[in-house]
């Protein structure tokens, strides 16, 4: 452990300096350590994961941000997964997994505070949620999931620190969570124990992949129906114009989900989806340095307009994934989560896959599926639980201004 601990500071050192010559030193320095090879994939309860946390905690040190942990600036938790047969070795049942967040606070003295999460863990070397197809076991590196949310955490706290009159109106705590990619397990862990009075939280903030930022695309925030104070402010905050998507729903697959449940307003900034997502060719060069910076500014200006001394209004919004349906077959691409038209837009295939021995390709646009018309991501999943492996059917999509049909068999 010693050993590996030298050589990740000495990464560490090393890539300081490197990213002094860039214009934002904290982001990109943030990224390439923590999804370099070193930290092997940064799966809860490994080496890596301890590494990354030691990282987070000393940044957050340097900044001089309180330590809000149990333990320092850590707070530990331990979980044991559900029986699975196809968990890896250290996943068994009976083996607890052992994690930890970490935790820092800037005091202003106020009542309420703002939390500023962002998931620090990824996959390791592969195994249950990745979607690399390799036999080999292969370093999940998740530059863009979620190095960068993390990268953007620490730039938001030193922000934060160096221009303290800007963010008098609320304390804010910083969390880097593990266990995200496990099942938000260490979110859902500090809303069960927190290290604050929960009642004192003004909202949460989530960044979960913001380092892929397309501004021809734009910046997904989802959970703008958890506050009607969401509605005016983020397009006021929003002074470089960035096309927007939103969706209303506190519930998602990330951790602003386990604060929404404790009635607590929260917003989850998105990238999108892409072809690198859970495979080791998510790296640090492939992220935008230049966007995560663009949505700091954007994150910075909706913080400072939220009113001193009251806290913003909570509701309740309808749980999309109640609705979402169940389907047994998949046609072995990517959506483009981010598209906006009509239809479902595929970003990736995956080779070997129903889409891809078909002939199907990056850009093209499903818009029907046998008898069923497909005009959305909703009406795709609902199209696609109609079917069951070994089914035969055509499936429509637009190329260009080509309408192109195949046979599909799953």
């Amino acid at each position: 452990m010693k050993n590996f601990l030298a050589t990740a500071l000495l990464l560490s050192s090393l890539l300081s300096a490197e990213a002094q010559k860039v214009d934002y030193p904290l982001i990109q320095e943030t990224v390439e350590f923590l999804s370099s090879d070193a930290l092997k994939g940064r799966s809860t309860g490994t080496y890596g994961e301890e590494v990354a946390a030691q990282y987070i905690a000393t940044k957050m040190k340097m900044m001089g941000l309180k330590p809000m942990g149990t333990e320092g600036y850590f707070q530990h938790f331990s979980v044991t997964p559900k029986a699975n047969p196809h968990a890896a070795e250290s996943d068994k049942v009976g083996e607890p997994i052992n994690g930890m967040n970490v935790v820092g606070f800037l005091d202003h003295q106020k009542e309420q505070t703002i939390v500023i999460g962002a998931h620090f863990d990824h996959l390791g070397e592969g195994g249950e949620g990745s979607l690399y197809a390799g036999k080999e076991p292969q370093i999940h590196n998740g530059a863009d999931d979620n190095a960068s949310g993390v990268a953007l955490l620490l730039a938001l706290a030193e922000e934060m620190v160096d221009d303290p009159e800007d963010f008098q109106a609320n304390n804010y705590l910083f969390i880097a969570f593990s266990g995200e990619e496990k099942g938000l397990w260490g979110s859902n862990y500090f809303c069960k124990n927190p290290t604050i009075d929960l009642s004192t939280v003004n909202f949460m903030l989530n960044f979960d992949m913001v380092g892929r930022l397309d501004l021809d695309k734009g910046l997904a925030i989802n959970g703008v129906g958890t506050s009607p104070f969401w509605e005016k402010a983020i397009p006021e905050a929003n002074e470089d114009s960035i096309k927007l998507i939103t969706s209303e729903s506190g519930v998602g697959p990330s951790d602003h989900t386990s604060f929404y449940l404790q009635d607590i307003p929260v917003l989850h900034f998105f990238t999108g989806q892409h072809e690198d997502y859970h495979k080791p060719s998510d790296d640090a060069d492939k992220v935008n340095i230049e966007g995560i910076v663009m949505i700091q500014e954007l994150i910075s200006d909706l913080v400072e307009l939220s009113p001193e001394q009251k806290k913003i209004e909570f509701t309740k919004t309808k749980d999309e994934s109640e609705s979402t349906p169940r389907f047994k077959v998949t046609l072995g691409v990517m959506p483009d989560y981010m598209f906006q038209g009509e239809g479902m837009k595929i970003d990736g295939v995956t080779e070997g896959r129903p889409a891809h021995k078909a002939g199907f390709q990056k850009g093209d646009v499903v818009i029907q599926m046998g008898e069923h018309k497909v005009d959305g991501m909703m009406a795709y999943m609902k199209a696609l639980s109609k079917f069951k492996s070994g089914d035969e059917t055509v499936v429509k999509v637009k190329r260009g201004e080509e309408v192109v049909e195949a046979e599909v068999i799953f």
